[in-house]
């Protein structure tokens, strides 16, 4: 498995970079499916999961970075398949039902899942509105969830950078929670939305982050608009 060789031969130049820190690593199963749920605020906290956690991750990855054309696309598709990622359409609603099918299988076989709650990075560092689809998944399967918080990788790869800057994170694992199985027709929205909200007080308490309850998404949507409007404002006092 790629997987394990990217983590042994990459693994330990990534931790010199990245300085890592991992803390409650006794709170990861052993064995047996569950899913790993985390904070997201840079690329590279994809990276800092496997290199810290004592057994394989399997992560969505968003559509594109599977449907490119010729040798380029053939080869990153490879790639992400080959380190344990599937992709996902990011649109929602019934084209990301797939990924979710997926994601339970892969827990039912005994395997580890990783999933960032907030869907997206944050754009400023905060720790938004958690998205059900992992409480779903939890409550469906009956696994536990392992709340785990990224602290620093966006001061060393802030949004809009590519190659991160040389510096020290950390990743904490806290204590699992425990969720009991339910019949997929018996989970309500209440059911989904109550586990999902207590999932993310438990990240926050590890992360420290201020929350904000809107889903990021949103807030990038919106602060693309103001920018737009903002340039579009300017071009017009200038012309």
């Amino acid at each position: 498995m790629l997987y394990w060789f990217f983590v042994k031969v990459f693994g330990p130049i990534a931790r010199h970079h990245l300085g890592p820190t991992a803390k409650g690593l006794e709170n990861i199963p052993r064995k047996g499916g569950a899913i790993i749920a985390a904070n997201h605020l840079a690329v590279i906290d994809d990276a800092l999961i496997p290199i810290t956690c004592p057994r394989m991750v399997h992560f969505m990855g968003k559509a594109e970075y599977f449907e490119g054309k010729g040798i380029k696309g053939k080869f990153k598709k490879w790639w992400f398949t080959s380190v344990g990622v599937f992709p996902v359409d990011r649109s929602g609603g019934n084209k990301s039902l797939g990924a979710l099918e997926h994601a339970r299988e892969i827990i039912e076989d005994g395997h580890l899942f990783g999933i960032h709650i907030e869907g997206t990075r944050s754009p400023d560092g905060r720790l938004y509105k958690g998205h059900t689809g992992v409480a779903r998944l939890a409550l469906e399967t009956g696994c536990p969830i392992v709340p785990t918080a990224l602290i620093g990788s966006d001061k060393l790869q802030p949004i809009g950078t590519t190659i991160p800057k040389k510096g020290r994170t950390q990743v904490i694992y806290g204590k699992p929670i425990k969720v009991e199985k339910k019949a997929a027709d018996e989970i309500t929205h209440d059911d989904l939305r109550a586990l999902t909200d207590h999932l993310t007080a438990e990240i926050q308490k590890l992360s420290g982050q201020e929350y904000v309850p809107e889903y990021a998404q949103k807030v990038k949507a919106e602060l693309k608009a103001k920018q737009e409007a903002e340039a579009a404002k300017s071009a017009t006092e200038t012309a």
